[in-house]
């Protein structure tokens, strides 16, 4: 059958941690899954440091033994904010919980590899160009390779959140806008263990990486961070590229719908104080599958698993909201908009 005309099962926009949990957790359900993308790997993304509460979900994906190996761990975070204390993840019969820090880069591969293991197609570079609709339910997508027919699209393509503009979806905010600087240091520096540190303008949040490499992010509320600033503490080292992402807190009202699912940043986006922005990909993308699994097996009625979808994703956003709210409450000179 030509590519054209085939009808792929599932059809993922995006390849990071979201697009490949859902990729996964669908071909793991027997489904036929391809994944556009757009961009080359590797690529720079903030989030290396990873709470340990992510292990289990490694696990249930196939991928923890290759990505939890030879890492640089710890048990805890630096809180610098009214005041200096060390915060441990916590522990439980089996031990001392430890969070990883994992090279982005690295981190994405893995995922994506086990992916093209399980069978599924990756076209990249290749980018969506229009989405395609049938009687007002998403049939598909127009990409630079030509038009892809599916049953489900789903979008993991990132904060500009290309599904929900090309459907019109509302996208509600709840900030003006923020704009988090980051970047990579390279040399010797004393800090072992990730820390956030508040001060009048907004945080600061360093960590390191790899050997003698670090990796920091910086928001201000008050005004735009130069573009070559970097932490006081890494002025030693060697700055490598920084870059910025936009992290206004906002969230797609319609996170599902007829023959759409939108996953991670694609679906809702805080802040990084929020700490779990790669938590909640790999989650929301594990969420999306098993949905849509369940849709196309005929184990569940589509609408209630775009309603259940919906629901929990508006539920854990709210509730993420409501702890950043508290936690910029506490800080030296609150943020106006609170």
């Amino acid at each position: 059958m030509n590519r054209s005309e085939e009808t792929i099962d599932v059809l993922i926009l995006g390849a990071g941690p979201a697009g490949t949990a859902t990729a996964i957790q669908c071909a793991q359900a027997g489904l036929n899954v391809t994944i556009v993308e757009r961009e080359q790997f590797p690529r720079d993304r903030p989030g290396e440091t990873l709470h340990p509460g992510i292990e289990p979900l490694l696990q249930q994906l196939g991928v923890a033994e290759t990505l939890t190996s030879d890492l640089l761990r710890h048990t805890g975070i630096y809180v610098q904010w009214n005041q200096s204390q060390f915060i441990p993840y916590g522990k439980d019969d089996a031990g001392v919980w430890r969070g990883f820090q994992i090279w982005r880069a690295d981190f994405d591969a893995a995922l994506l590899n086990h992916a093209q293991d399980l069978g599924v197609r990756v076209l990249q570079p290749c980018h969506a160009k229009a989405i395609l609709l049938n009687n007002n339910r998403v049939t598909g997508v127009e990409t630079s390779q030509g038009a892809l027919h599916s049953t489900f699209v789903v979008d993991a393509t990132g904060s500009q959140h290309w599904l929900a503009r090309q459907l019109k979806l509302l996208i509600t905010h709840y900030t003006p806008r923020l704009i988090a600087r980051y970047g990579y240091a390279i040399g010797e520096c004393s800090q072992q263990t990730p820390t956030i540190a508040a001060d009048h303008q907004g945080w600061t949040w360093t960590a390191q990486v790899r050997p003698r490499l670090y990796q920091w992010t910086r928001l201000s509320f008050q005004q735009q961070v130069d573009k070559h600033w970097i932490p006081p503490k890494f002025a030693q080292l060697q700055p490598m590229r920084t870059n910025s992402a936009d992290v206004t807190w906002r969230i797609v009202e319609h996170l599902a719908g007829k023959g759409y699912f939108l996953v991670g940043d694609a679906a809702a986006v805080l802040d990084p104080a929020a700490s779990h922005g790669v938590l909640k990909a790999i989650m929301s993308g594990m969420m999306a599958g098993h949905a849509i699994a369940q849709i196309i097996n005929h184990t569940q009625p589509e609408q209630t698993a775009i309603q259940a979808y919906n629901h929990w994703l508006h539920t854990w956003f709210h509730h993420d909201i409501q702890k950043l709210k508290q936690l910029y409450t506490t800080l030296p000179t609150p943020p106006q908009w609170l």
